[in-house]
């Protein structure tokens, strides 16, 4: 069990968590999820006890062992191997005590039948299959740990922590360094963790398999709910037209006692209701109904057409060095109307196959034929860190739109929901996923055939994720993409191209079949037909466009909603208090008034048929 008792925390003057409360289930597994910035990693620390909270409490049982990765990644000579063993320090100790000369007979039963009890000599096998798991194979779970990238290091300190299996598991952004195939890996680990844990994560799959509980952090306060992510957002929307009617209910309620306090003041015989009635007024909370966040925005402009096919690989070869090439007997056509997602582990060489496709490589050997006119957006997680820190948005984007009017500047930010202020705001005020949005607004300036993105999806939220995938889709250009993001990868992918053994094949199956096929549960798919992969392509294509059909239906009908209700508050507002009136209904009678008002709600009657049959229909697709 875990209570979070009123905890609240002020960083800079800012409250980030205001009287936080929530009981969270013993053995739980919670994901901790909120909008970029919304305070999980403050809450975490809180956890973790890195962090004091200025008011309030957490409770937990005594002598609970909490695990958590450390910030900094593990460093020195030591190997992954060792480092993960001796992650387990009190197996350590142990196995150190246990070799020592002249121990006392009764101590070295004892040291033993601890070591038994907790499978100490089951371990380096344990140990091994962790990082196995997490991509180091035998020669690499050998080597010094300094000879590894810093995303390398930190997918060490996460088979650290696994192998330690605390009582209290606490994980932030886990597959943040993992490639598709090590998520899968973790995922079916966590499925199986025998004690509580929660988890920091915007993987949707993650969040639906692994977690049982959702505790969802907005405007500093937590709401705890039962079941994965996709259950969290029908109770959430539930929730949301729930307050959505109270407030309806609450402001018709609060309108009809303005209206009377204003008509009855001023009579002697009516005074004192009218301020009972003006109390009652004043003593009413406001309901907040929900609201979307207006900057969360991915825009891509679509380009100009290009006959097919904009690249032909013909047995090429790419690499570094010469006579060393990453890939071979690369084979591989991409037409306009493509949507290609590249699998492997990280190190088989999808990225240097993206390189290869952006330009940034030549080929070693073979062919590689492109169109003269076609236009590269690349997309990687350097562009993301390299923004100056200094600048605001319009500044790069003016320097990279050299000769553009500064409307179109504007234009090309507001794409990407930098408008108004958030245009010259310092980048280096932004957050992760806003930077990561200014970085797809800058390499999409110019409307470009391709998109290769690179794991584009690391700093952005669930919600932010799920608008990316909305605009890809809605995209008329061709798409590469990279990334460990399962839903992403369902939604947007109609080819999937496997990297690995020194080349790229097609694997013609389903992304749920390359998830079997990882985790051993069904074999690798045989190379698909080029007549079955156009039907594919085409089907595929079909149901993009029929989804932004339906999209702009549904956006259509609430915006006409919307226009209905501010109509239908103004004839109500010129029935029931008529000084008050706007200037269209001042001159009108009651009757005429009535009219009008049965005509819009006979219009929102059919707006809303409009809504819920296109937001049906958006859902069988």
């Amino acid at each position: 069990m875990l209570n979070l008792n009123g905890i609240t925390v002020r960083l800079g003057g800012r409250t980030i968590l205001d009287r936080a409360t929530a009981a969270l289930p013993p053995y739980g597994r919670v994901g901790l999820i909120g909008r970029n910035g919304a305070g999980k990693s403050t809450l975490m620390k809180v956890m973790i006890g890195s962090l004091e909270a200025d008011d309030g409490s957490l409770e937990m049982p005594k002598g609970t062992r909490i695990g958590y990765i450390a910030q900094e990644a593990p460093a020195g000579d030591s190997t992954p191997f060792d480092t993960v063993l001796a992650a387990d320090t009190e197996r350590a100790a142990l196995m150190i005590e246990s070799e020592q000369e002249g121990l006392d007979p009764d101590r070295m039963a004892e040291v033993h039948e601890r070591l038994i009890a907790i499978d100490a000599y089951t371990a380096p096998a344990r140990a091994s299959r962790i990082l196995v798991g997490l991509g180091f194979d035998e020669e690499m779970q050998g080597r010094p740990l300094d000879s590894f990238s810093g995303g390398w290091k930190m997918r060490v300190a996460l088979a650290s922590l696994l192998f330690s299996q605390p009582d209290l598991l606490l994980l932030d952004e886990p597959s943040n360094h993992l490639d598709l195939e090590a998520t899968l890996w973790l995922e079916n680990f966590l499925k199986g963790y025998p004690a509580m844990m929660v988890v920091i994560s915007h993987e949707r799959d993650l969040l639906n398999n692994v977690v049982d509980h959702i505790l969802h952090l907005e405007n500093g306060q937590v709401t705890l709910y039962a079941g994965g992510y996709d259950s969290f957002e029908r109770q959430r929307a539930e929730r949301a037209a729930q307050l959505a009617a109270a407030k309806a209910a609450q402001d018709a309620q609060r309108a009809k006692l303005q209206d009377y306090i204003a008509r009855n003041s001023a009579r002697a015989s009516t005074a004192k209701q009218a301020q009972s009635r003006a109390k009652a007024l004043a003593r009413m909370q406001p309901v907040q109904a929900m609201v979307d966040d207006p900057t969360l925005s991915f825009d891509f402009p679509s380009p100009d057409e290009l006959k097919p096919p904009l690249v032909t690989l013909d047995l090429a070869s790419v690499g570094y060095s010469a006579g060393n090439p990453v890939l071979e007997r690369l084979n591989l056509r991409i037409d306009p109307d493509d949507r290609i997602a590249l699998l492997g582990r990280n190190g088989n060489g999808k990225t240097t196959l993206a390189r290869l496709l952006a330009a940034q490589l030549t080929p070693m050997d073979g062919a590689m034929q492109s169109s003269g006119k076609m236009r590269v957006g690349y997309f990687t997680q350097y562009q993301v860190e390299e923004l100056d820190g200094d600048d605001t948005p319009l500044e790069h984007m003016t320097r990279q739109m050299k000769g553009a009017t500064p409307g179109a500047v504007r234009a090309q930010l507001g794409r990407f929901g930098f408008s108004g202020a958030k245009a010259t705001t310092k980048v280096g005020k932004l957050s992760g996923g806003e930077r990561a949005r200014l970085a797809l607004a800058l390499i999409t300036r110019d409307a470009p055939h391709m998109l290769i993105l690179d794991e584009p999806t690391n700093h952005l939220d669930v919600d932010a994720r799920e608008a990316l995938v909305q605009a890809l889709n809605e995209y008329e250009g061709t798409v590469v993409l990279v990334s460990h993001d399962r839903h992403m990868l369902e939604l947007t992918a109609d080819r999937l191209v496997l990297v690995d053994g020194g080349t790229a094949t097609e694997f013609s199956g389903t992304i749920e079949d390359y998830t079997d096929f990882i985790l051993g549960k069904g074999p690798a798919k045989e190379k698909v037909s080029k007549a079955d992969r156009k039907e594919d392509k085409k089907a595929a294509a079909a149901a993009r466009e029929a989804q932004a059909k339906l999209k702009r239906e549904v956006s259509d009908a609430e915006a006409d909603l919307a226009k209905l209700e501010v109509v239908l508050s103004a004839i109500d507002r010129a029935m029931f208090d008529p000084a008050s009136a706007a200037n269209e209904y001042k001159n009108l009678t009651m009757g005429e008034l009535s009219q009008r008002r049965g005509k819009i709600v006979a219009a929102q009657e059919a707006a809303e048929a409009r809504w819920v049959a296109a937001s049906e229909a958006l859902e069988k697709v």
